[in-house]
């Protein structure tokens, strides 16, 4: 048995959110084609953002007041217009969302899977799991959409005000808090179950099922995601590191078998580095 189908073996017998096991399918190479599928489109999304990553590294980006620097994302180069340098955020924040984001997204797939060969055989598979994940990288696409004129408006206000600036490490500390707080919350529980454990058995294997299915989960996991990705955005939205951490935590609360109190481990060590955080602001 390849490792592949040891990997396939493992997904198909997630808990779901309501305590249920999918019945067990003997991994094949239908399942093997899957993975690998995945685990390709993974590597390609990663390796696209570390290139990334590594060329806005290349271009320093603006000493502020305070003590902080401005990240290149939320500005446009010389010859580069404001659209074109949106496209550019947005196809960048997408790839990355893909990078981060699959790993914890291939069990649902996987569900998904073996809901639509329970009607039709899988004869559709692969239509329909194009179309799952399309729904739920559309929801990114558009936080991605949200985030980037709220950016550049932000910037944009720290540039133009200098005491706004200086009161950017202190923001930063609070969003971090937030972020923390958010991870304990029952709110943030309740969308975690959902993304740990929705399942969908549609009544008809069609493409607006399976639209409507990936766009429902990427709302819930965006939803549970809202802290991370506030860290993301105010942390480290080029740095690989943060990148990395926040992929960690987002896969382990989804996939290990004690998610939510991983969650809330995450969250005390955000409140932490929030506290940390708001202390080098006030005293620095």
């Amino acid at each position: 048995m390849t490792p592949a189908m040891d990997l396939a073996r493992v997904v198909v017998n997630v808990r779901g959110c309501c305590g249920e096991r999918d019945a067990p399918v003997q991994p094949s190479r239908r399942s093997s084609w899957f993975l690998g599928v995945c685990a390709a489109l993974f590597l390609a999304s990663a390796a696209g953002t570390i290139v990334w990553c590594a060329s806005m590294a290349d271009m320093p980006g603006m000493a502020m007041p305070g003590g902080w620097t401005m990240s290149m994302a939320w500005m446009r180069m010389p010859d580069q217009t404001w659209l074109g340098a949106a496209a550019l955020y947005l196809g960048m924040w997408t790839l990355m969302m893909v990078a981060m984001m699959l790993p914890s997204l291939v069990p649902a797939l996987w569900r998904y899977r073996q809901a639509v060969a329970d009607i039709d055989r899988g004869r559709r598979w692969g239509a329909l799991g194009l179309l799952v994940s399309a729904g739920y990288f559309l929801v990114w696409a558009a936080q991605g959409a949200v985030s980037f004129p709220l950016g550049v408006a932000v910037a944009g206000a720290a540039m133009r005000w200098p005491a706004l600036a200086r009161a950017a490490p202190l923001g930063m500390a609070v969003v971090v808090l937030a972020a923390g707080a958010l991870q304990v919350t029952p709110w943030k529980a309740r969308h975690l179950g959902c993304c740990r454990g929705l399942r969908l058995v549609p009544p008809r294997a069609d493409a607006r099922s399976a639209l409507r299915h990936g766009v429902r989960l990427g709302l819930h996991c965006g939803a549970c995601c809202a802290g991370l990705t506030a860290v993301l955005l105010v942390a480290g939205l080029m740095d690989l590191a943060v990148m990395g951490a926040v992929t960690v935590a987002v896969t382990a609360e989804r996939l290990a078998p004690a998610g939510a109190r991983l969650a809330r481990a995450v969250g005390a060590v955000l409140v932490a580095a929030g506290l940390f955080l708001l202390a080098r602001a006030i005293f620095a």
